[in-house]
């Protein structure tokens, strides 16, 4: 028995299956695309998430500068704050990042360690001692808040 062979063009078999595995690694490559995406889309919405702030309260507390963190992704502003006992506590306040405050008229050393400064800020919801900072006001009179900074007394 004679058996007759297919004609076939050359190359049309291999062509096809390197097209296939070329469809096939493009649509794993769109596949992880999309879910690197969805991932990190989640964890950068989550970042800057407000969930851990009262966004519908604003308060107020009077201590001192102990020390001011100028370090991205946020700025934070530790103040020492003598309780109703006269116990000195430690208060966080979490601000805007170094980038946004420069633009804004901030430095490095516009606070700096000593300085008593009464600070509004949205309380953290679990009742720790701290929240986001909101602005404060200098011993001189000035206002700093994450929009600004307003002149001196002497600079009006």
């Amino acid at each position: 028995m004679v058996t007759t062979a297919k004609p076939t063009i050359p190359g049309t078999t291999k062509n096809t299956t390197a097209a296939k595995t070329n469809l096939q690694t493009s649509l794993l490559r769109v596949l992880g695309g999309a879910l690197v995406i969805a991932v990190t889309g989640g964890l950068a919405q989550a970042h800057h998430s407000f969930a851990p702030f009262d966004m519908g309260a604003q308060k107020t507390v009077t201590g001192t500068v102990k020390t001011v963190e100028w370090t991205n992704p946020h700025t934070w502003i530790w103040l020492e704050v003598p309780n109703e006992r006269g116990v000195v506590e430690p208060w966080g306040f979490e601000g805007m990042s170094p980038n946004y405050l420069a633009r804004r008229g901030w430095t490095r050393t516009t606070l700096k360690a000593g300085d008593k400064i009464t600070v509004s800020y949205r309380p953290l919801r679990d009742g720790s001692n701290g929240g986001m900072f909101v602005s404060t006001k200098l011993a001189d009179g000035r206002t700093l808040s994450m929009s600004g900074a307003s002149p001196s007394p002497g600079d009006r």
